[in-house]
């Protein structure tokens, strides 16, 4: 038996220890600990699901994906090529899975007070029944424990989905997919619980190197041939209803600078043109503020195009992706380097809630990584739309403090029926419970302090408790039509 210290996981993990507060939000968590998980905003990819292949390793299911882990042990001068991490060019990077094991091991000591930290421990403890604490001596230990869990018939990806009580999960799928992964999965049963997101960012961006091979894709994908400006409208009008009817419910969309402001549609239909005539080599046909314009026109054209179709808009500005072009460059996108900005919603949205916000047909959740915003401008702006939802906080925010300012400063605002329920925006599968978990945490624990203070019933309490964790989430990425 090993002498390690142990991993162990409070029972009381991220509840209140104030004991007039503890018993309440202990028995308000019992209550929706174990509801169904319902996942309507993730990455992890749908052909996991299709192929349904074991995982090749404990470093590639747990690390190499996992973006919160990579930036930190980057910042402790481990480098990606140590952690595995694929580079673009195919030049050499650490192949053995339990050398990458062995260098997060030996720095756990840097995730603690991390949301990362109560993630991991909740995988390792709960998941893999691993019940010693990592360091450079138990590496092998836990590596070898959760070899042997990943190999495993039960440990598919699909199999999973049972284990983890996820009633639904949705993928994120470029505008230009083929969704023939997705009409397998509905044809073998899934349909109903694997969904796709229509994800069109990249066919909106001018200045990109590969604009018109994308915007062509996008075209072969739902058989419209397209030539200018029309056309891609009418492209991705079908490739939304293609979505649709394979499952979706909902759109992505990610601005650095968010804007909703249209241009002329003689303008955008020049500034398309110039980019799409030149292929790859015409980036510079458009100036960096007329791709940023064009970018805010085709957001007030989504809109648009979900009060026809149905489809849910989620929103989420505000990070200046890819800061190191070094990074970039040498690992891609996605690789733990983008970096939160201040954020402005008022103005931006404006002319897009001027427009739809009072449709019935037309829904979005809007989402921030810039705290400021939430009461004063999006909690009062969801608090008002009937089509808004205020999105809960994710991704650098999805802390067990940030989640409760932001109960605290968006619910005097926008209350709790405005908002829509936790997303857990996470590549790394098997945090998803963890993530969700923590969540319900800190819900439970707000709630809890309401009940005490007397502001809330303790059925209230409860009844929200589950609207939060479950009935919220349905209802807020459910088409419209």
């Amino acid at each position: 038996m090993s002498s390690a210290p142990p991993l162990e996981l409070n029972p009381n993990r991220a509840l209140s220890a104030d004991p007039a507060i503890a018993p309440i939000a202990r028995e308000i968590y019992d209550s929706v600990k174990d509801l169904p998980i319902v996942s309507m905003h993730g990455h992890v990819p749908v052909e996991w699901f299709a192929t349904n292949q074991p995982f090749p390793n404990p470093s590639e299911l747990l690390i190499i994906p996992d973006h919160y882990l990579l930036r930190m042990l980057f910042s402790q001068g481990i480098t990606y090529e140590e952690l595995g991490v694929p580079t673009v060019d195919g030049s050499p990077v650490e192949t053995n899975p339990r050398e990458i094991w062995r260098k997060f091991c030996s720095n756990w000591k840097a995730f603690r007070g991390t949301p990362t930290r109560f993630w991991m421990e909740h995988v390792l403890y709960d998941v893999f029944g691993v019940r010693v604490r990592p360091s450079a001596e138990t590496a092998d230990e836990i590596y070898d424990q959760i070899e042997a869990e990943i190999n495993s018939p039960e440990f598919r990806p699909r199999e999973l989905l049972d284990r983890f009580n996820i009633e639904v999960i949705a993928t994120t799928d470029p505008a230009w997919s083929d969704l023939k992964l997705h009409k397998q999965l509905a044809a073998e049963g899934y349909g109903a619980r694997i969904l796709p997101t229509f994800r069109p960012d990249a066919v909106f961006k001018l200045k990109s190197p590969t604009f018109a091979a994308d915007v062509a894709a996008t075209g072969e994908a739902c058989g419209i041939l397209v030539t200018d400006y029309a056309s891609f409208l009418a492209a991705l009008r079908a490739q939304r209803l293609r979505f649709k009817e394979a499952g979706g419910t909902a759109t992505d969309h990610a601005q650095e600078i968010l804007d909703t402001h249209p241009l002329p549609e003689a303008e955008a239909a020049a500034l398309f043109a110039a980019a799409f005539a030149g292929g790859a080599g015409n980036a510079g046909a458009v100036t960096d503020e007329q791709a940023r314009q064009f970018e805010a026109t085709m957001m007030f054209e989504q809109a648009r195009m979900a009060s026809e179709d149905g489809l849910v808009m989620q929103i989420h500005p505000g990070v200046l992706r890819d800061y190191s072009p070094e990074m970039h460059k040498k690992f891609g996108a996605d690789k733990g380097f983008d970096i939160p900005i201040a954020a402005e919603y008022t103005r931006a949205l404006r002319p897009m809630l001027t427009e739809f916000g009072t449709n019935p047909n037309f829904r979005c959740i809007v989402f921030t990584i810039d705290e400021d915003v939430y009461s004063r401008e999006l909690a009062p702006l969801a608090g008002v739309f009937p089509s808004m939802r205020l999105g809960a906080p994710w991704w650098m925010i999805d802390t067990p403090e940030a989640m409760m300012r932001f109960r605290e400063i968006a619910t005097e605002n926008a209350g709790f029926y405005n908002t829509s329920g936790f997303v857990d925006d996470t590549r790394a599968f098997c945090s998803i419970p963890a993530r969700h978990d923590l969540a319900r945490r800190i819900d439970s624990t707000y709630l809890a302090k309401l009940v005490a203070e007397g502001r809330l019933p303790m059925d209230e309490a409860l009844e929200t408790a589950k609207d939060l964790t479950y009935n919220l989430p349905k209802l807020a990425y459910a088409p419209t039509k």
